[in-house]
């Protein structure tokens, strides 16, 4: 890939999480995440190539190490942020809470508690975004809002109709 955000990034030195957003403030793809962190890590594996290793080698160092830290720390929020959207997305698309819970090694409950908390935190945003007039939006959010709730009343092993169509 070469495109020229792609360019900025990957010349882009990373030493907190912080430094792992685009120009603009937007998230970086995971993709280039972990793209840039093997290349740390790669350079921090040749320290263990011996002094005589026939091939030139790039050896790290303790900015290599940062920015593995940087970039690990980055990649476990970006995640940890999709997670209720992507068991959001597990339950429409038929999956059970049961299949959820074992997917991310949990219990059905405590995945509910992820998707409620985001919904909730979602809903809450969305009222204090809310213009005065903004009537119609809320109405959409609302309506959003109980969707996902009715998610969480699902039964354990109960599916949504877009499962029952597999």
């Amino acid at each position: 890939m070469s495109t020229p955000e792609y360019e900025l990034w990957n010349d882009r030195e990373v030493r907190c999480p912080d430094d792992v957003r685009m120009n603009a403030g937007g998230r970086v793809p995971l993709s280039w995440q972990m793209a840039k962190r093997v290349g740390h890590v790669d350079r921090l594996m040749n320290r263990t190539l011996p002094a005589d290793f026939p091939d030139p080698v790039e050896r790290g160092g303790v900015g290599d190490v940062l920015a593995v830290l940087a970039l690990s720390e980055s990649i476990r929020r970006d995640l940890t942020d999709r997670r209720a959207g992507d068991i959001r997305e597990a339950i429409l698309l038929g999956a059970t809470w049961s299949e959820v819970a074992a997917a991310i090694d949990t219990t059905p409950n405590e995945a509910r508690a992820i998707l409620r908390d985001w919904t909730e935190r979602q809903h809450g945003l969305s009222q204090i975004d809310a213009a005065p007039g903004e009537t119609q939006r809320l109405v959409v959010e609302e309506d959003r809002h109980a969707a996902v709730l009715a998610l969480i009343e699902l039964a354990d092993d109960q599916r949504t109709e877009a499962g029952t169509q597999d």
